[in-house]
């Protein structure tokens, strides 16, 4: 790991909060493509019988 120097904190609590954004964001992104994905299987149900 490089020397940050006195700017380690700051440094690091960004990568830190990136990191936790986009692990929001992908998880986000899975839960609402389940979500439209059983709406749409719904929808065809309706549409077969």
């Amino acid at each position: 790991m490089p020397d940050l120097g006195k700017y380690a904190d700051a440094v690091l609590s960004a990568y830190a909060v990136s990191i936790l954004l986009l692990v929001a964001i992908v998880g986000l992104s899975v839960w609402r493509g389940r979500r439209v994905r059983a709406a749409l299987r719904d929808v065809e149900a309706q549409q077969d019988g």
